[in-house]
């Protein structure tokens, strides 16, 4: 295997820009710099960019830019990167969520596999701040960690065809809100009211790469009157352990 940082082949009008081969909040500054640097270099011949934990796609225009081009720039940026600071620009947000099973419904599942209590689950996860890492998935879907290791656990071996908006859930050592109703295979465990995208809204989504998330726990009175939708939930069947 090559060494990093190295530019891999994604198409004819991408290159993936990989980084980093582990998950670490230290990896942070170095991601949004390089998100930086390329779209200024790049200017109007970018398509796109999509930052993950350890790696940066970066989509371009081939009528405009040759592919070796693309890729002699993305170089040059890559040999003279910086870090950001110390990666601690990004806004701070606290998103009121209620956890209950009838929106949560793998809260005693997650107990279940702790050790811990159901309010302890929910103590741990609401007292620490996430890192938002990467969007994707969904417009103003935000990968948030890192979560507490007592919380980690797998996807659902079925997903769900609809999660509801709002919806607040866990996997690996990541956390998320679902901005929109769409499916997935998250393990849910509570819901907040905060809007997350808004195509009204100036920059449409409510978190961007580098902010910081807390989810503040509030009981159902006060989630239904900062408008959040308290309709329940089926739960899904329990998770098949894997060897």
């Amino acid at each position: 295997m090559s060494r990093l940082p190295r530019v891999e082949p994604a198409g004819l009008d991408a290159w993936l820009l990989r980084l980093f081969d582990t998950i670490d909040e230290a990896n942070l500054p170095w991601m949004t710099a390089l998100t930086r640097a390329c779209e200024k270099a790049l200017g109007p011949d970018l398509v796109d960019l999509v930052p993950s934990y350890t790696t940066l796609l970066v989509v371009f225009d081939p009528l405009r830019l040759e592919p070796d081009a693309a890729r002699r720039c993305l170089e040059a940026q890559l040999a003279s990167l910086t870090p950001d600071g110390a990666g601690d620009d990004g806004k701070r947000h606290e998103l009121p969520t209620w956890y209950d099973v009838s929106v949560g419904p793998e809260l005693p599942t997650l107990a279940e596999r702790s050790g811990l209590s159901v309010d302890e689950v929910i103590a741990c996860h609401s007292e620490r701040s996430y890192r938002v890492f990467a969007l994707g998935f969904a417009p103003g879907f935000a990968f948030m960690g890192l979560l507490d290791e007592r919380l980690e656990c797998p996807r659902l071996d079925t997903p769900r065809r609809r999660v509801p908006m709002g919806s607040v859930a866990v996997t690996g050592r990541q956390t998320a809100a679902y901005p929109a109703v769409t499916p997935g295979g998250w393990n849910l465990i509570g819901r907040t009211s905060t809007t997350l995208f808004d195509r009204h809204h100036d920059g449409f989504s409510l978190l961007r790469m580098g902010d910081r998330v807390r989810f503040v726990s509030v009981d159902r009175a006060d989630f239904e009157a900062a408008g959040g939708d308290a309709t329940p939930m089926d739960p899904m069947p329990k998770h098949k352990e894997h060897s």
